[in-house]
């Protein structure tokens, strides 16, 4: 198996399960010898700290301001700043994480610089959201067509994009990953004494806080579970829902036992110390926080949505429940936090699956082959 040398990554930079993804694959791909070269705005969130003079490195894409331009245009500033690393260091592949504006970008700089072939990952919100609205559909359906390979997080969302926009094209399904090594059981007892009380429940949400989330739905869960057993709330993460979550929090008398704890970079010492995680979104392509929480040995109990089935098996690493349903969540999150025995159960199995199943060993060769192969197209 041939690999590329010197790869390009585009991706978004901030706390998003896309950019982690992209993040964490880049830093493998770097460690498994091959140049790496990420593109961005920023520097992705989890890639601070991590370079050194043998990469990876990081470009960052410019902007410029115009009077006769209404709004900033990602896709030719990024399009711009991805030819001059093509040409600059001979990169023969760009790995673009999300269709719009990334694929497009490393399509367009694949014909300025007639160099690079374009690897796709779909992660769900490309396709879902920004990818269904009608003002980007043709350009998400071009750039998804036009890609040298195509891959997507699950088999859920491979074939909602076939249906979305009526393509035939193949589309490899590689599931995300975790890093067990990181993701493990926090066992000190100070560091849970921060948050909750020995005898104190400890559950947990992470999320980007958007409508599709459900964060309402997180806080009557948590207020229903709370009115049975002692039992405390992390919300993790920043967005436009987080002041309806903290003013509903207030409503239901529960907002002194939730921590509303902003873009907590500490994702792993928060799961680590957790009893059980919240996940009651509408949609989600995969469901990287729930698999981390898993990798940590905590049960999920979430909602039967999109690809969330192909992460947590209900009844084995957790429970799944109709969307919207916050009696069922809540009647499973205490059939949990109830039952000592079934926690441990779930909890175990949890941590199996992410150990056997969801394994950077299992997955990132399954990248590495789709590199080959797209560089031999």
């Amino acid at each position: 198996m041939e690999l590329p040398d010197k790869i390009a990554v585009l991706c978004h930079t901030g706390a998003g399960g896309s950019g982690v993804v992209a993040t964490e694959l880049g830093l493998l791909v770097a460690a498994a010898g091959r140049e790496v070269h990420f593109v961005g705005s920023a520097v992705p969130f989890r890639l601070a700290g991590q370079r050194g003079l043998r990469g990876p490195y990081f470009h960052q894409v410019g902007g410029f301001a115009y009077a006769l331009f209404d709004q900033p245009y990602p896709e030719l500033a990024a399009t711009n700043a991805l030819s001059e690393v093509i040409l600059e260091h001979g990169v023969s592949l760009t790995h673009a994480h999300y269709a719009i504006p990334h694929a497009s970008a490393a399509i367009h700089a694949r014909e300025i610089t007639g160099r690079s072939r374009v690897l796709t990952t779909l992660h769900g919100t490309d396709v879902t959201l920004v990818g269904a609205e009608p003002a980007f559909r043709h350009t998400t359906r071009d750039a998804i067509e036009r890609s040298d390979h195509v891959t997507a997080v699950s088999q859920f969302l491979a074939d909602q994009t076939r249906e979305v926009f009526g393509i035939t094209r193949e589309i490899e399904v590689i599931h995300n990953f975790v890093d067990a090594g990181r993701f493990v059981r926090v066992t000190d007892p100070a560091l849970r004494a921060r948050f909750a009380h020995p005898e104190e429940a400890l559950i947990v949400h992470i999320s980007n806080f958007r409508p599709v989330k459900r964060v309402e739905d997180v806080v009557q869960v948590f207020a229903r579970v709370a009115s049975e057993i002692p039992a405390r709330l992390l919300m993790v993460g920043d967005g436009p829902e987080r002041p309806r979550a903290f003013e509903l929090a207030g409503q239901l008398g529960v907002i002194g036992r939730t921590h509303f704890l902003g873009s907590f970079p500490d994702v792993e010492g928060v799961l680590g110390i957790s009893d059980l995680f919240l996940l009651p979104s509408t949609n989600e392509s995969f469901g990287l926080a729930a698999l981390e929480a898993m990798s940590c040995e905590v049960p999920v109990v979430a909602a039967r949505a999109g690809g969330v089935p192909e992460v947590v098996e209900d009844g084995v690493t957790g429970f799944l429940a109709p969307v919207g349903d916050v009696d069922a969540m809540a009647d499973a999150a205490l059939r949990i936090l109830r039952d000592p025995a079934l926690y441990r159960r779930l909890g175990t199995a949890a941590r199996e699956a992410a150990l056997t199943r969801f394994q950077p060993e299992r997955i990132v060769p399954r990248y590495l082959s789709a590199y080959a192969r797209t560089v031999r197209v």
